[in-house]
């Protein structure tokens, strides 16, 4: 298969049906097909050759969308770049993937003008704004406008289709390589689980250049659903946008759930709105709670919950808990709490140190097989050959399997914490502290203590006009968990931070402790 095989296919059957709104404006799939065809037919004439990368540093937009699909289309290598992350790591990503091309929007050119000076391989620089093309650059809708369209190269199966680069808050960024395959085969399977169809008018929020936009895209196009656009995340945008477009698909993270009730709740306009066109809400990143399911259930009656687990490596989704495990039974029971079960064309294990497969219930490695594992990371086949060793991908996240195969996530093993020599998994204290009315959010780490080793740390944002101190929530967690994996000390912020998908930021809120200390806080 091919990443651009749906585009053909709807410019086949249906042109005229509409592919993206975005900025008050509409592109049937016809249009969009074309100024594809054009684009790539720039990046021919500019010189980009078979297998060349080509990055894009912008906010969400149609023509992130068009990149996606121009890329592949003129057989040259994707490389959307993090707008999160600072000049030097978006640098070396471009140098160690030899990128020669640059697409930047008006939000992120400053930016990109200490940048391309340091470059080594970069050589086309691509305006893709409103304002005044800066000397030396290529405008973008000029080259669409003036470029003949060039025929789909239509190399797909497992070539190269992009380089998707994570990490970077510590050490070196990796280069994960995605395969044509690898989206095409993950796209079918987020359809086989019922969500995203033909008639989807899905909310883009999430940013583009990471994998789960991507992901969300690819699944978009291959069902021909109708993608609307937002620059990036902004509660009451969003709010106002489902409303407005009738949205009845979109993809969060429990974080963003929160704060979009939390505007709301704040605003009676809002609250006002028509939200009843929603009918799915995907979220991943994290589990959800249920004080959270709850106040989301009122907000958006129509609307199911679909979980999803996975990472880059998985091009990116593993396991998916359906919309029938968020109920109160589920709850009971324990499966709302899960991942879900393995993916389409997906097999999951629990294996040992020594890569054993573990009996159910027993916690341990989840490694992974199926057409969504990754080609390996660009140009670190070492670490390539210790991911997949035995032809499973190796996650790195510990977690049990139970008797009926659902997947149960405990945390990253490197994030374990160990105390007194018991091992202890933040998640599961998180759940025990955000069951408490007062929390609005919390994160579980790792601190040193000189007489266990580790210490069970919380961090904690209080919902608002709402009270509670570290003594009262020791006591809440004592009833819940066992008395070695009871936070011994709790600290209260006003926020939390986060990844640019609203993940949790564990690493910054470690560094304070841990600068003194040799410990790796990644």
């Amino acid at each position: 298969m091919y990443i651009t095989q749906a585009l053909h296919r709807h410019l086949q059957q249906r042109p005229q049906a509409i592919a993206i709104r975005s900025q008050g404006r509409s592109l049937t799939f016809g249009e969009l097909g074309g100024r594809v065809a054009r684009l790539a037919g720039a990046l021919t004439k500019l010189g980009v050759e078979s297998g060349e990368r080509v990055a894009m540093l912008s906010l969400n937009s149609a023509r992130y969308i068009e990149y996606y699909q121009a890329v592949p289309w003129a057989d040259a290598v994707l490389n959307p770049v993090n707008i999160r992350w600072s000049a030097a790591e978006i640098l070396y990503s471009l140098d160690d993937s030899e990128t020669t091309v640059l697409i930047v929007d008006d939000t992120f050119l400053p930016l990109a003008h200490k940048i391309v000076t340091e470059a080594k391989t970069l050589r086309t620089l691509i305006y893709a704004g409103e304002g005044k093309t800066p000397a030396g650059w290529y405008n973008y809708e000029a080259l669409v406008a003036r470029s003949e369209p060039v025929e789909d190269a239509r190399r797909g199966g497992d070539s190269l289709l992009g380089i998707f680069y994570t990490g970077g808050t510590t050490g070196v960024p990796k280069g994960v390589m995605l395969s044509h395959n690898n989206l095409a085969f993950s796209s079918m399977a987020v359809l086989n689980s019922g969500v995203y169809r033909s008639d989807a008018a899905f909310l883009h929020v999430m940013p583009m250049f990471h994998l789960a936009g991507y992901a969300a895209i690819c699944a978009l196009m291959m069902s021909g659903g109708t993608q609307v656009i937002l620059p990036g995340f902004a509660p009451e945008a969003v709010l106002e946008t489902i409303a407005r477009e009738r949205v009845n698909e979109i993809l969060l993270a429990p974080t963003m759930i929160q704060m979009l009730l939390d505007c709301r709740d704040a605003d009676p306009r809002l609250v006002a709105l028509d939200l009843e066109a929603l009918r799915n809400i995907g979220y991943g990143a994290s589990p959800i709670t249920p004080a959270l399911l709850d106040r989301a259930r009122v907000a958006f009656p129509h609307a199911g919950f679909t979980q999803g687990y996975g990472m880059t490596e998985l091009a990116p989704i593993a396991t998916t808990l359906d919309g029938e495990y968020h109920c109160a039974e589920h709850q009971a029971s324990g499966k709302m709490y899960s991942a879900g079960k393995p993916q389409f064309c997906v097999e999951i294990r629990i294996v040992d140190p020594e890569d054993n497969e573990l009996p159910r219930g027993i916690v341990g490695e989840i490694v992974v097989r199926g057409p969504n594992v990754m080609l390996g990371y660009w140009k670190k086949p070492e670490a390539t050959a210790e991911a997949l060793r035995g032809g499973w991908m190796h996650t790195g996240d510990g977690g049990y399997m139970d008797e009926d195969g659902f997947i149960y996530i405990c945390d990253r093993l490197k994030d374990m914490i160990v105390s007194g020599g018991e091992n202890v998994y933040s998640a599961e204290v998180e759940v025990a502290i955000a069951s408490h009315p007062a929390i609005a959010q919390c994160a579980v780490i790792d601190v040193p203590c000189d007489k266990w080793g580790e210490r069970v740390h919380a961090v904690i944002v209080r919902k608002p006009q709402m009270q509670v101190d570290e003594d009262e929530i020791i006591a809440h967690c004592r009833e819940r968990i066992a008395g070695y994996k009871v936070p011994r000390t709790v600290e209260f912020r006003d926020a939390l931070p986060l990844s640019s998908i609203g993940k949790v930021l564990k690493t910054e809120l470690r560094k304070p402790y841990w600068a003194a200390h040799k410990h790796g806080i990644s």
